[in-house]
């Protein structure tokens, strides 16, 4: 019960104030960490792909390891000078993991700023929530690209950290954000990452598996919520149909749910480190995508969360009652 209370005073911390300006936040350490790994550990290690692979593991290991024993032991010896103290600090660091606020406050400044800027502020605002290169983008790449990262974004920054949450409080929470950060950070298929990202990215894979596939169901159900029956319906229909468009198996299952609820394609070609990648469509091409389906996609996101905390609430209830 007490872990119930603590993922529901997370989501309403989020829901209230997002990430403040200011405050240091947990994933930014573990970029630094990352960062300083990927730099010193291959030096210690053959410079070829056998290598490289090796000092990827050690430091993916690493920061796995690292993270649940830190964040756990914090706890614990939190726990042993107060309970009181134990349980806000889980509740804080849970808050930290969720980023419900934060995706919807980036979204909607893509939005004002094609709207109210232009193409090239869009653009720029696109860059600050995407990993692929914006500069070549039209004004429907940039809404397109928006509208993937929402849908994307769901499943990583809300379903994921949730479902952990309600397993092992904010250090499983936590290790998660670490695998995915990883995986934002080196899981690319480039010269430099090729070899030494890949095993952080087939972590990422198999941490995400089954949050993924609960994802699309909320998005369904958030669909639903806003847009109705035949919304949702869509958004199921492209889902059976396109949930594995894509290079990791995750990524495809909250997009296709988008794609579908909106009517529109996504995905497609993209270019990433100034090489063109070309990668398979998802949904049809019923219209052209419009800013405001950012917006939409934005409610869709708000009510899925909501439906999605609530959910993995009650079945944490139900098992430990």
């Amino acid at each position: 019960m007490k872990l119930v209370l603590t993922v529901f005073l997370a989501v309403v911390l989020d829901l209230l104030f997002g990430d403040p300006p200011g405050l240091m936040h947990p994933v930014v350490l573990m970029g630094k960490c990352i960062s300083r790994m990927d730099r010193s550990l291959r030096t210690h290690f053959p410079e070829d792909p056998d290598g490289e692979f090796r000092a990827g593991r050690l430091m993916a290991l690493a920061m796995v390891v690292g993270t649940f024993v830190l964040t756990g032991g914090i706890l614990w010896i939190a726990g042993l000078i107060s309970p009181v103290i134990a349980f806000l600090l889980n509740t804080f660091w849970c808050y930290q993991a969720i980023a419900i606020r934060d995706m919807l406050r980036e979204s909607e400044n893509v939005r004002n700023m094609l709207q109210h800027g232009g193409l090239e502020p869009g653009r720029r605002a696109v860059a600050r929530i995407v990993g692929r290169d914006t500069e070549r983008l039209d004004e429907a790449g940039v809404i397109r690209a928006a509208v993937e990262t929402v849908a994307e974004n769901f499943s990583d920054g809300v379903v994921a950290p949730l479902f952990y949450m309600v397993i092992g409080g904010a250090p499983l929470a936590l290790t998660y954000k670490a695998i995915n950060t990883m995986d934002s950070m080196v899981g690319y298929k480039n010269e430099r990452y090729l070899h030494f990202g890949h095993f952080a990215a087939k972590l990422d894979d198999a941490a995400n598996f089954l949050p993924s596939r609960m994802a699309a169901f909320f998005l369904m159900a958030g669909a639903f919520i806003r847009q109705g029956k035949t919304s949702a319906s869509e958004a199921m229909r492209i889902w059976r149909r396109d949930r594995f468009n894509h290079s990791s198996p995750n990524s495809a299952q909250t997009e296709a749910v988008m794609a579908g609820a909106l009517g529109v394609q996504l995905a497609g070609p993209a270019w990433y480190f100034g090489e063109k990648y070309e990668k398979p469509t998802i949904g049809d091409d019923l219209r052209p995508i419009r800013i405001s389906d950012i917006d939409e996609a934005n409610r869709m996101f708000f009510y899925a969360s909501l439906v999605a905390a609530a959910v993995l609430c009650l079945i944490r209830l139900v098992i430990v009652l």
